[in-house]
C-alpha cells in the first residue's frame, strides 16, 4: 500500500553512477568554552578542496568532550538555550564520581553522548545538502578554550 504522505515528485534522483572518488580533510576549530562554533565554512572548503561531487560526507570530531550537531544558524538564542537544555541534562553537581580532569570534565562527557561525535550529509554537486536555516556546529563542552580536530570524509563522485 502506497504511502500518502509521499508524492511522486517528493522522490527525484538527484544522480547515479559509480562511487569512485574519495577524499579526507582534517581542521582544527579554536573554542572559547562552552557553545557552538559554525563549521560550515570550513566542510564547504574542504570538500571544495577535495572535488567532491555528488555523494556523502562523514564529519568526526576526535574528542570526547566535544560533538556535532546540525541546527538553526538564524537566530543566536537558538544556540544559546541549547547550550542552556544540556547544561539542565548533565549538571556539574550531579553527584558524578568521575572528577580527575575538574567538574566540568564529566558533564561535557555526558553531553557530548547525548550529541553525538559524527555526522553524515549528504553531497550534491560538491556542497551540503543542508536545509535552508541548517548550519553544521562544533559544541564545546568545557569551560575553558581548545584545539578540537574534524575530520571530513568525502565519499562519491569527483566533481567535474
Amino acid at each position: 500500500m502506497a504511502n500518502p504522505l509521499l508524492r511522486d515528485a517528493d522522490l527525484s534522483l538527484v544522480s547515479a553512477g559509480p562511487a569512485d572518488h574519495q577524499a579526507i580533510a582534517r581542521f582544527s576549530v579554536g573554542t572559547r568554552g562552552p557553545g557552538l562554533v559554525d563549521v560550515t565554512g570550513a566542510v564547504a572548503q574542504a570538500l571544495r578542496e577535495g572535488k567532491a561531487g555528488d555523494g556523502l560526507a562523514t564529519l568526526f570530531v576526535r574528542h570526547t568532550s566535544a560533538s556535532l550537531t546540525i541546527q538553526e544558524n538564524a537566530s543566536p538564542e537558538v544556540l544559546d538555550d541549547l547550550v542552556d537544555a544540556l547544561d539542565r541534562l548533565a549538571p556539574r553537581d550531579a553527584g558524578w564520581r568521575h572528577g580527575i580532569e575538574g567538574p566540568d570534565d564529566m558533564p561535557a562527557h555526558v553531553k557530548t553522548m547525548l550529541t553525538g561525535v559524527s555526522l553524515s550529509i549528504p553531497v550534491i554537486g560538491g556542497r551540503l545538502a543542508l536545509g535552508t536555516w541548517q548550519a553544521v556546529y562544533l559544541l564545546e563542552h568545557r569551560d575553558r578554550p581548545h584545539a578540537r580536530e574534524i575530520v571530513v570524509h568525502f565519499s562519491g563522485r569527483k566533481a567535474v
